[in-house]
């Protein structure tokens, strides 16, 4: 399956990719085969109720990254990438107090947020960790249509049939598939990316451009990559911008904003240390992971709990690194979601699956690819910092407290950042070999997923989530 740039990053909104854009992304696919009629019950009357049930870590911790209300939304007709965050709370409140939605192009159906979103604890189903069923009813209570999703990381979703046909999937399939669309560049391991842009002359960006290319003309890439970047900008400068308190019940305050203060103040009174410049990359991070804890509108990168990692590490290369230009920009995007596209097929970019080594692993190691090579590094320096960001990462849990993704999420994503520019550092520093190549670091990530215990997968059962204070 080609993954496009597009695919890896997407404008949407917090708390969770997975948790809240997934699920939003599902009930708007359940609407459209409504509209259509498709695979509806033989003898039902006409449509008239909904009802959803979550499983598995969208139960677990579906309250605190606001899944319920995710399914709300989309039953509405909202989708994560044009809803205003700054109305969903009184969109929820008109829905809680009439118990009704109308999307368009159904009539109004009953809907009852508090009782008919059930949180399923002990059915988890077999497809993936994040499960969730989505039912509508004649006038009658006869079932009218049922589906069930799984939302499998940084907004993807697929049906319960496209799961299993994408499970049986194998290597012939996957390029077979690719050379049909006709991708110039269809590499599907880091060690083809290498071999094709050794046969090509070409960079990773070159070669993920050529591909993109493929099916949108070059107007429309720089438009949207242009877009993407300003998202990602536009959330750290929301974030540094705003005070208070998190959402939630932790009450976690805001600390971007302060840090980002201070550190304006220092500059040009020679008060820094030298390694004031981590507290740079921290606190853009910090700023959209706070965004994000609080609902806003974010960019995954490639999830929303680890939104954070990217963008740092590209504001940083635009303010603070010699010689950073657009052109190095656009670069960064496209190194990074080239490697992106290879974690998510090879293993995975949820947490729920292989816990956050998955999220912000992966955002780190796209971070690290990216900064290399807009620095000027080769396609094999390129591979290596994406490998070094990547195995530091191994074996990291997911264990947010109270289910919410602010702690330990939001710092999470400020070391993430750092790690990601020493491995770009350390790897231009070398000439592009190295002992663990990353297609095998990417399957190391893949086998300790399947090996972590469940409790450490974004269920809140085990880790930080359980070893907080009494008061």
């Amino acid at each position: 399956m080609f993954l496009s740039i597009f695919d890896i990053f997407k404008i949407g909104v917090g708390p969770s990719s997975s948790h809240t854009m997934g699920p939003m992304t599902a009930a708007g696919r359940f609407l459209e085969d409504l509209r259509s009629g498709r695979d509806r019950e033989p003898g039902a009357g006409e449509v008239a109720a909904l009802g959803a049930s979550l499983h598995g870590s969208l139960a677990f911790t579906g309250k605190g990254h606001a899944t319920d209300r995710a399914v709300v939304l989309g039953f509405m007709g909202f989708l994560p990438a044009t809803l205003d965050p700054d109305k969903a709370e009184t969109l929820i409140a008109e829905a809680e107090k009439t118990k009704k939605v109308q999307p368009e192009g159904l009539p109004e159906l009953a809907f009852d947020p508090a009782s008919d979103v059930v949180f399923d604890y002990d059915l988890t189903l077999p497809g993936h960790a994040n499960g969730m069923i989505l039912k509508a009813f004649d006038a009658a209570g006869n079932l009218y249509l049922q589906e069930t999703y799984y939302s499998i990381g940084g907004g993807f979703v697929v049906t319960e049939a496209e799961l299993e046909r994408l499970s049986r999937g194998d290597a012939d399939e996957f390029h077979a598939e690719k050379e049909q669309v006709g991708y110039p560049y269809p590499f599907g391991a880091a060690r083809e990316m290498l071999e094709m842009g050794a046969a090509s002359g070409k960079t990773i960006a070159q070669m993920k451009e050529a591909n993109e290319l493929a099916v949108q003309s070059k107007a429309e890439l720089d438009r949207d990559l242009t877009a993407i970047r300003d998202a990602m900008f536009d959330c750290i400068d929301r974030g540094l911008r705003v005070e208070g308190e998190l959402p939630g019940g932790l009450r976690v305050k805001r600390r971007a904003k302060h840090i980002h203060d201070q550190l304006k103040a220092e500059q040009g009174q020679n008060l820094s240390q030298p390694h004031t410049i981590n507290d740079w990359m921290s606190v853009y991070a910090m700023a959209v992971n706070e965004e994000n804890a609080a609902g806003g509108k974010v960019v995954t990168s490639p999830t929303n709990g680890a939104a954070g990692v990217l963008p740092a590490v590209l504001r940083y290369y635009r303010e603070h690194c010699v010689g950073a230009n657009e052109e190095g920009q656009r670069t960064f995007l496209l190194t990074a979601a080239a490697i992106g596209g290879l974690i998510k097929h090879n293993a995975s970019i949820s947490g729920a699956e292989v816990g956050c080594q998955g999220e912000v692993g992966s955002a780190s190691a796209m971070a690290a690819a990216g900064l290399c090579a807009a620095l000027g590094g080769s396609n094999h320096q390129v591979e290596n910092a994406a490998e070094i960001a990547l195995e530091h990462h191994l074996g990291m849990t997911c264990d947010p407290v109270a289910g919410l993704v602010q702690v330990p999420c939001i710092e999470r994503n400020g070391l993430g950042a750092i790690k990601a520019v020493s491995a770009a550092s350390l790897a231009l520093r070398g000439d592009g070999q190295h002992f663990m190549p990353l297609d095998n670091c990417i399957e190391a990530m893949r086998q300790t997923g399947i090996d972590m215990s469940t409790k450490y997968k974004e269920t809140s059962q085990g880790g930080l989530a359980v070893n907080i204070p009494e008061c």
